[in-house]
């Protein structure tokens, strides 16, 4: 298999000591194209305190060998980096803050485009290498009339990563590959084991790559200060009760509250302000309409008009139709055809055209919802 590439310098490819990123390696190498492996190292302070704890996903330890393993394998150049302050600052205080904030924060959007192609993009280009080469589920093609790079779903709908993309430049599109986007998973491993890697059967990491179990154990050691008990009250401002912190806690929630009620109740809103977790019942939770702030745009360079979107409110969520309107600044109001359920603050909405449902419009972190009875 064949990718069709032009490229006048070297390749860098973000290898996590995953199936994915070995097998996007083998493809371009293959190829005879000049690929050097990266490893970002980011683990030293994020080892788990307990022992017993099971700590194997991207930045353990044990995936660089995996990584460094397969670099031999394949013949490449492989080297690791020190991004662990980098990390720090970029990602884990901006999910840290996130919580504390009462918002439910996706870590992996700052991480793609802050980090993998953005520092790591910038280092690459000072050895000489014009791409940076990863593992995600993506496509990337160009508009034929305005020129612009466009971001589309992967091939494979069950593994599509756009999502967690939306936030790549003009730049970093033009720089970026996705080698195994055009592949069904079960292509990737296919390949990894007829090329013999030993990482061919490694399971998918499933966690949020820093958090080996529980994010709210992991802010406790992180922030644990900084998070104080509250008041649990309704949408009419009966008290219910006591919380742990409102950093515990995320929109549509109904486990966990420690609360007695006639009728089920759900986190409806978190209250960073007076450190109080509003609850309601499950028609409280339904929007029609959600304001989607720092958007960027990849398909069109603005919004001149309200456009047909499909839009995702969180990654698993089902693209649904709605309409998405320009406002001031880097601000779009997205108005849904059809209420959608438990709109949490922070995570990202992405929006994909209503005529072309595989590619991305843009993207943008949900700042505020408008509740309606449903």
């Amino acid at each position: 298999m064949t990718l069709p590439l032009e490229t006048d310098g070297r390749i860098a490819v973000a290898m996590s000591g995953g199936v994915d990123s070995a097998v996007a390696a083998a493809l371009l190498a293959r190829q005879g194209l000049p690929v050097v492996g990266i490893t970002l190292r980011i683990w030293p302070s994020l080892r788990p305190t307990d022992p017993a704890q099971r700590f194997d996903s991207c930045c353990s330890p044990g995936s660089v060998e995996d990584a460094r393993s397969v670099a031999q394998a394949l013949g490449i150049p492989h080297y690791v980096l020190n991004y662990e302050a980098e990390f720090d600052r970029e990602v884990i205080q901006y999910f840290t803050q996130a919580y504390l904030n009462g918002e439910t924060p996706n870590p992996c959007v700052p991480c793609n485009s802050r980090l993998k192609f953005g520092s790591l993009l910038s280092r690459a280009r000072g050895w000489g290498a014009t791409r940076v080469a990863t593992g995600h589920y993506g496509r990337v093609d160009r508009d034929p009339v305005t020129g612009r790079h466009r971001l589309r779903r992967a091939a494979d709908p069950r593994k599509d990563q756009s999502y967690f993309l939306y936030g790549l430049t003009q730049d970093q599109l033009a720089a970026c590959l996705f080698p195994v986007g055009h592949l069904e998973k079960a292509e990737t491993r296919t390949i990894a084991r007829e090329l013999g890697l030993a990482v061919a059967e490694k399971p998918d990491s499933q966690e949020i790559c820093f958090v080996p179990r529980d994010y709210r154990a992991y802010l406790r050691e992180r922030a644990g200060a900084a998070i104080r008990p509250g008041v649990i009250r309704d949408t009419g401002g009966t008290a219910h009760g006591r919380h742990a912190g409102v950093a515990f806690y995320t929109v549509g929630q109904r486990r966990g509250l420690g609360i007695g009620s006639p009728q089920p109740l759900y986190v409806i809103d978190l209250d960073p302000a007076t450190n109080e977790v509003i609850v309601g019942e499950d028609r409280e939770l339904w929007t029609r309409e959600v304001e989607v702030d720092r958007v960027n745009l990849i398909a069109v360079e603005r919004l001149d008009a309200p456009q047909r979107v499909l839009a995702k409110i969180r990654y698993a969520h089902t693209p649904a139709p709605a309409t998405a309107f320009p406002l001031a600044g880097d601000r779009v109001r997205l108005a849904f055809d059809d209420a959608q359920r438990a709109v949490a603050p922070g995570q990202a909405a992405v929006f994909y055209d209503a005529n072309d449902p595989e590619l991305v419009v843009g993207g943008g972190t949900i700042l505020r919802q408008c509740k309606i009875s449903h």
